[in-house]
């Protein structure tokens, strides 16, 4: 494997660049926040992005300590990649970025892709509270584990267990959360997002 490329300056930011500044870099480390992923199902969630680069930024992320690949055990039998706790350390890198983001994004343009998990990061910017929130959207269903310390941090589809409450909002009012037009807790209140669920996390969600 060639030798990293680097700034060669003696500052922790740049140091930081020479590792995750690469394209696609921190996009895969979104991805793989929701847990253990194939290498097709990476592909399938990062359109644009080419085979060789993605085996290639894989290769130089499992060098540089941020994710490692295993072997799932019969049936599965596939390779997965996850995050190591280094790379899961960039999740509030990605949310400040992404917080940051916001005013960038503007009206979805034709071209632009969309998953519905990519709400997911956003989602957990507004959420305050511990607990397992499924998400129900137009465009698909995510779930995301508010305040925990997870390995992953959210998931595809809906939650692996009795979520602590349910969230269903349509696409255009998840956009504008996303873009940091409205607060979470004004939409509730208007009701463009229906919290249902019994416990602390949905009541204090509905009182907020």
């Amino acid at each position: 494997m060639p030798p990293r490329r680097s700034y060669d300056q003696y500052c922790s930011a740049a140091r930081a660049l020479d590792v995750v500044g690469d394209r696609w870099t921190l996009l895969i480390v979104r991805e793989l926040l929701a847990g253990p992923r194939r290498y097709t199902d990476l592909h399938a969630d990062l359109p644009g992005v080419s085979t060789d680069v993605l085996a290639s930024r894989l290769k130089d992320m499992e060098r540089d300590g941020l994710t490692t690949r295993r072997r799932l055990p019969p049936p599965g039998a596939a390779y997965v990649y996850e995050l190591t706790a280094r790379g899961r350390e960039l999740l509030p890198v990605l949310q400040a970025l992404g917080a940051w983001g916001e005013p960038e994004l503007g009206e979805r343009r034709p071209t632009d892709a969309v998953r519905a998990h990519w709400f997911a990061l956003p989602l957990l910017r507004a959420l305050e509270g511990v607990g397992l929130v499924e998400v129900r959207l137009d465009e698909g269903c995510f779930h995301v584990h508010a305040g925990a310390a997870e390995s992953s941090v959210y998931g595809d589809g809906p939650a692996p267990a009795d979520p602590d409450a349910v969230l269903t909002l349509d696409t255009l009012t998840c956009i504008a959360l996303s873009r940091g037009d409205l607060p979470l807790t004004e939409a509730i209140r208007d009701g463009r997002v229906e919290v249902t669920g019994d416990s602390p996390l949905a009541k204090q969600l509905r009182e907020a």
